[in-house]
């Protein structure tokens, strides 16, 4: 498989692109942490644009230790002064055990997966309720963020704020 799709694709992007200039900040002072899940747009799902907000993404919308690197930065040099975190509903690794998906990428893969690590999630809002408290109890982030949690419902595009 090539990427020629792709490239041509780009090519017609950057045909009409009109961000050159940005400065990087978040200019609706928005981060958002979410999960690697298609279905979910970041920007669209709360009205914004590129060059508002800044996003990272991880399997689970989860606070690891990149996304709180990832936020300490946003905070300091970005310009963010509110964090959403954002899981959402029928969510691979909140709905499957570590074995289980280790069972699927085994045999997607063809050989034995047993010992990849899959950060599963047992119970969706108390994870999400330890992730805001995560970031709340940083040292590095400011108690003027205000930081809050969602659980996105991917059937009807609704936040549902838990935290």
């Amino acid at each position: 498989m090539s990427f020629n799709d792709l490239l041509e694709a780009n090519r017609e992007f950057a045909a009409h692109f009109d961000l050159a200039g940005f400065d990087g900040v978040a200019h609706a002072g928005v981060a958002i942490v979410t999960c690697m899940d298609s279905r979910i747009d970041p920007l669209g799902m709360l009205g914004l644009k590129p060059g508002d907000a800044k996003i990272f993404r991880n399997p689970g919308g989860r606070i690891t230790p990149q996304a709180l690197e990832a936020l300490v930065l946003a905070v300091h040099l970005l310009k963010v002064e509110r964090v959403l975190i954002v899981p959402h509903t029928r969510c691979a690794v909140a709905s499957n055990t570590e074995a289980e998906l280790r069972a699927q990428v085994a045999a997607s893969a063809g050989i034995d997966a047993s010992w990849q690590p899959f950060s599963v999630i047992s119970d969706q809002v108390a994870a999400l309720g330890e992730d805001v408290q995560k970031v709340h109890s940083h040292p590095l982030v400011p108690d003027s963020i205000e930081v809050g949690g969602f659980l996105y419902d991917v059937d009807t595009g609704l936040l549902d704020q838990k935290y």
